[in-house]
């Protein structure tokens, strides 16, 4: 152990002074490298605050006060459908009709099978007090009965509002008898990838089935229709799901599960839930008993890289205009094929996929303003929207890939 260190001019230093520096040493760093002491700012001496980063989002420790809240809005729809298995009569199997199973022969082959009943479910949600029911299209559809069991297990039976299958949407209504639970619908715009989501539901029969998940992806297009764009979560969802609330953690309804990726009939992960701003903004119709979608007249695709070089275009963003149907409203609001077009309303495009949902969900008549990219120059061009005619795509055979 040294007893002297010899100091600047010869002077003997105390065996003390170099424990004493040591501490002081200590005490300076150490309030320096803490991350909640202070530091001094670069230049005067102003002391500045140093925070630790935060942490990363932690799952809830537990769901159960949130599922406790949200299991009253969700129900589980029964539907009876009735089908025939085939149109005129058969031949007899042996040739004969009689002897003593001739009647049943003569009723089976000779008239034709009977009609017989399907039993089928899925799942929903109560939006209004006053009764009404979301759910999705498919899980209705071609149903002569519809039945609404809630949480509590009381029946009623449903009638068939509206649907819409180009979004797999359906409004059901019933008459409570007391008081109901409705949901609260959310924004699911807001929604980011990564965010915690909660799917309640009816899953193969079982009611008041909860499972948990993330967000895995957002705009997705499965080749379910022309206006895809859904949720992929990977909250299991199975059959009888269907229909059923996808919840945030507020507790507000983000989305409507409708499909699943699966080669077993079961979940594997990957599910997809229709956001739920899109089935807003078609409630009102659907309480009306139909869709009636907005019109824009024409086809478009997304730009390649390839498109994207020959038309000396920086980005790949905005959808391109194939072709532009004749007298259409875009025509006359002065579209040209070969634009680009890169925001609708004020919301930008950001690729072909996104135009359609926007189109359609703007009522016939509205005139909005559409930019659009023209030989390198942006400009915006004002469009009266037209009305749909029933088998129209804004989505073109050279669609999105």
């Amino acid at each position: 152990m040294l007893r002297w260190i010899r100091g600047e001019h010869g002077r003997p230093i105390p065996r003390w002074a170099p424990i004493l520096g040591l501490l002081l040493l200590g005490l300076v760093f150490g309030a320096g490298l803490s991350t909640t002491g202070w530091l001094h700012a670069a230049g005067d001496g102003t002391p500045m605050a140093v925070t630790a980063a935060p942490s990363p989002a932690q799952p809830p420790a537990s769901f159960a006060g949130l599922v406790e809240k949200l299991s009253p809005a969700v129900v589980n729809i029964r539907i009876t459908r009735v089908e025939r298995a085939a149109e005129g009569p058969m031949a007899m199997p042996f040739g004969d009709d009689e002897g003593p199973f001739g009647p049943l022969f003569r009723r089976f082959f000779r008239e034709g099978p009977r009609s017989y009943r399907l039993q089928g479910a899925g799942s929903g949600f109560i939006i209004g007090p006053e009764g009404y029911i979301v759910t999705n299209s498919h899980v209705v559809e071609g149903a002569t009965e519809v039945t609404v069991v809630l949480a509590d297990k009381e029946e009623y039976p449903a009638r068939v509002v509206g649907r819409d299958p180009k979004t797999d949407l359906a409004l059901l209504k019933i008459t409570p008898r007391g008081r109901l639970t409705p949901a609260a619908l959310g924004d699911s715009d807001r929604l980011q990838v990564g965010d915690w989501v909660v799917a309640i539901g009816n899953p193969f029969g079982l009611s008041n089935t909860v499972t948990a998940g993330i967000v895995s992806a957002k705009g997705r297009v499965i080749g379910q229709g022309p206006y895809d764009n859904f949720i992929q979560t990977d909250a299991a969802i199975n059959p009888g799901n269907s229909g059923g609330p996808l919840f945030n953690l507020q507790g507000e309804v983000v989305g409507i599960n409708t499909a699943i990726f699966t080669r077993t009939g079961g979940s594997v992960g990957v599910g997809f839930a229709v956001p739920i701003n899109l089935a807003r903004s078609l409630l009102p119709q659907l309480e009306r008993g139909k869709v009636i979608r907005g019109y824009l007249g024409v086809q478009i695709q997304d730009v390649t890289p390839e498109l994207a070089a020959a038309m000396n275009l920086k980005g790949r963003q905005g959808a391109l205009v194939a072709s532009v149907v004749e007298q259409g409203p875009a025509a006359q609001g002065g579209v040209q094929r070969g634009d680009v077009i890169t925001a609708f309303n004020g919301k930008p495009v950001a690729d072909a996929t996104a135009l359609p949902p926007l189109v359609a969900t703007t009522a016939p008549g509205t005139t909005v303003p559409v930019t659009v990219l023209r030989n390198g120059q942006s400009r915006t061009l004002t469009v009266t929207i037209g009305r749909q005619p029933e088998e129209s795509r804004e989505r073109g055979p050279a669609g999105p890939r």
